[in-house]
């Protein structure tokens, strides 16, 4: 049972170390910060897979879907 504290204490360190780099634990995001974040990554896939035309296409479905 003496090596039980020690062991705890070890856990303890390496959580704040994680915490420490950048670790998110909890909490949730702004929706202005996912959205910068998502902007870069939805640019580069429209480049990729055919423009405007096709983002289009696949927003108009979507809201016929939904019933819009």
């Amino acid at each position: 049972m003496a090596d039980t504290a020690s062991r705890t204490m070890i856990r303890t360190q390496g959580r704040r170390a994680f915490a420490a780099f950048g670790g998110r634990t909890s909490g949730r995001r702004h929706p202005l910060v996912a959205t910068a974040m998502v902007l870069p990554l939805a640019a580069l896939l429209v480049v990729a897979f055919g423009g405007w035309e096709a983002v289009v296409t696949q927003a108009s479905s979507v809201g016929v879907m939904l019933g819009r």
